[in-house]
């Protein structure tokens, strides 16, 4: 079956991406048609388009932003069975294909679109003040998402250190705030924390293993909250890099399938690498609603 593969322009070298894409496409005999997006809502139109002509694979080509806008595209549309779904990696971060291992180049990730290995993959429903959003890696509530608003306004050349970076930058000036997270409304962690993760893949930030015992086909939710004071974090932030930091006495984790989280209302919110808004959210596990290709 054909792929239609979306090219976000904007993503690495925007002279180089699309010539790029359509040589690895010719290399791999990969049955696909290219289509650029101009704008976030052109992504959503061109999947509906697709959708339409029966089609029901794509290919993002970006980092995990344009996974985001994909993966959004794909389950506002209603679908017989789950929709394929492929990241070809040309952004500044990628990190959702990290917890399968896959090639971190385009031409490398083209190949596995000429196989016939897929996973079938849970997704995370956002539900908040924005509205409804889906996550295909990772939410956050706290520093780290205020860390990514701050990342997105550094230069590229920074590549993927600048979470790393902005995290740094970011920590002195976000206050602690006082969170009730609800897991299944059985179990709770209340208190003082500074950030909450909840994770469906298992790296974020740039290659940080966040959520190391997470599984994207479970049906359930890697939960984190992160408290103590901020001089903890030059102990823990190390540990996150390497998936270490589970045992740290500043660091509590749930698993369940729902969550509820109660913030400070200032507290800005992200999803993939995209700041949705700021305030509480809840957080459902949808199973199996994507093939994804490994």
């Amino acid at each position: 079956m054909s792929w239609w593969v979306i090219v976000n322009p904007s993503a690495g070298r925007p002279e180089e991406v699309t010539g790029r894409v359509a040589a690895a496409i010719d290399a791999h005999g990969v049955d696909a048609e290219i289509h650029e997006s101009s704008a976030p809502e052109h992504v959503a139109e061109i999947i509906a388009d697709g959708h339409q002509a029966g089609i029901r694979q794509f290919a993002g080509v970006g980092g995990d932003g344009t996974a985001h806008l994909v993966l959004n595209a794909l389950m506002r549309l209603d679908w017989e069975t789950p929709p394929g779904l492929a990241i070809l990696p040309a952004g500044s971060g990628s990190d959702f294909i990290r917890t399968f291992a896959l090639p971190r180049s385009i031409e490398g990730a083209m190949q596995h679109l000429a196989t016939d290995e897929w996973y079938t993959a849970d997704v995370l429903r956002v539900e908040g003040e924005f509205g409804t959003v889906y996550s295909l890696n990772a939410v956050e509530a706290g520093v780290g998402a205020a860390a990514v608003d701050t990342a997105m306004r550094m230069p590229r050349w920074v590549g993927e250190k600048r979470y790393a970076v902005a995290f740094w930058l970011t920590l002195p000036r976000f206050g602690w705030g006082m969170v009730d997270v609800r897991v299944d409304d059985r179990k709770q962690i209340a208190g003082k924390a500074i950030e909450i993760v909840v994770a469906n893949g298992q790296f974020f930030g740039g290659g940080m293993n966040i959520a190391p015992r997470a599984s994207v086909a479970d049906g359930i939710a890697d939960v984190q909250v992160f408290s103590g004071p901020r001089r903890k974090a030059f102990s823990v932030m190390p540990k996150v890099v390497r998936g270490m930091h589970l045992r740290h006495k500043n660091v509590r984790r749930l698993t369940g399938k729902s969550v509820h989280i109660e913030v400070p209302d200032g507290w800005p919110i992200e999803a993939d690498g995209e700041v949705l808004g700021t305030g509480s959210i809840s957080v459902t596990v949808q199973p199996a609603a994507i093939e994804f290709k490994i």
